[in-house]
């Protein structure tokens, strides 16, 4: 009787184990929002002006353009051990 009451119990503890890592996996996080990257302007020749909306630059008087996000870096000389 008691090694029917002992798988039992071990049988119980592993579904609930597995049903538990199953469902934290399952769930993805809603709360976080994404805004939307500010849009700037610059010009060709003054990397130093800026704007939120397109124009002229006020030195040169060239079209503004948009300016690209800066890109991450990637650390490709890690040391491998």
């Amino acid at each position: 009787m008691k090694k029917v009451m002992l798988m039992a119990i071990a049988i119980l503890f592993s579904a609930a184990t597995v049903f538990a890592a199953h469902t934290n996996a399952a769930v993805a996080d809603t709360t976080k929002k994404v805004k939307p990257a500010k849009v700037q302007y610059t010009c060709p020749m003054h990397p130093e002006v800026l704007s939120d909306k397109p124009g002229k630059c006020p030195k040169c008087g060239m079209t503004l353009v948009k300016k690209e996000p800066a890109k991450k870096k990637t650390d490709s000389a890690k040391m491998k051990m």
